[in-house]
């Protein structure tokens, strides 16, 4: 005999436990990876910054000092954009995990609202399809949105990614 699942909302809140633990996960993940990349460049700003103040001391003459303030400054500026890409990458990996659990929990809300719906109106007196349908109907609509915008937010993420990509290149091309 088939086991019917007398309320599938309970599965959505059970489901909604694992999704919030996830959740918790990505944000503690994307966190840590984030602190990671700030001490790595602060340690290497460090030692750069030592090895620049060695450098300056030993300049010779006028001349030196100035080719070594302007060696010194674009080690800065590159130093400074690999910082800024690494943490990019870490905010974009997030978002997209991120934007992989919100379709999730849609998809299994209209799911679990479907079947519940579905339920209801097999017991429901007449003329209770029709509200069924209406709830079906508005459901279909609110994912149809919902697509829609996960669509445009992945297209301007592939947009941003590609300036940044871009920058990056044309940083390492002028040199």
């Amino acid at each position: 005999m088939a086991t019917i699942n007398a309320n599938p909302l309970s599965e959505f809140s059970s489901a909604t436990v694992d999704a919030a633990a996830r959740l918790t996960q990505i944000s503690m993940d994307s966190a840590e990876r984030a602190i990671t990349v700030q001490l790595e460049y602060a340690k290497g700003a460090l030692s750069q910054a030592t090895l620049n103040a060695r450098a300056l001391a030993g300049a010779k003459d006028v001349q030196e000092l100035l080719a070594l303030r302007t060696r010194i400054a674009e080690n800065t500026l590159e130093n400074l954009m690999g910082y800024s890409r690494s943490l990019y990458e870490v905010a974009s990996e997030a978002q997209t995990e991120l934007s992989r659990l919100a379709e999730e929990r849609l998809g299994t809300f209209q799911k679990a609202v479907t079947e519940s719906v579905d339920q209801a109106a097999k017991s429901a007196p007449a003329g209770g399809d029709l509200a069924a349908a209406a709830i079906k109907s508005s459901l279909a609509a609110t994912t149809a949105a919902f697509d829609t915008f996960a669509k445009a937010a992945k297209h301007v993420a592939s947009f941003t990614d590609a300036g940044v990509r871009g920058a990056a290149t044309n940083g390492k091309a002028r040199k």
